[in-house]
């Protein structure tokens, strides 16, 4: 875990974790979801289904179970934020 407070991190366990940290690390540089999904080349539906972790992959899934089964954490950090989030 980043020991500079000025870095976000967000734990990842499951596909809604992720999307958290999708709309946290948007959120932080200042982004709608609309200008991100623009960036992007996606609807801002499909983005709104990433956010909420509705729009997962069975392979995501299944990934993220692996690793939770071997003890592993996955951590999604953005540099230059305020805080920690888990």
């Amino acid at each position: 875990m980043p020991t500079d407070p000025t870095t976000s991190s967000w734990r990842i366990r499951t596909p809604a974790d992720l999307g958290r940290a999708i709309a946290g690390a948007r959120r932080e540089r200042g982004l709608s979801q609309g200008a991100l999904a623009d960036e992007l080349g996606f609807k801002r539906s499909y983005l709104s289904e990433l956010e909420t972790g509705d729009e997962a992959t069975i392979a995501l899934e299944r990934s993220l179970r692996a690793l939770r089964r071997l003890g592993a954490e996955l951590t999604v950090t953005l540099p230059g934020s305020h805080g920690n989030r888990q």
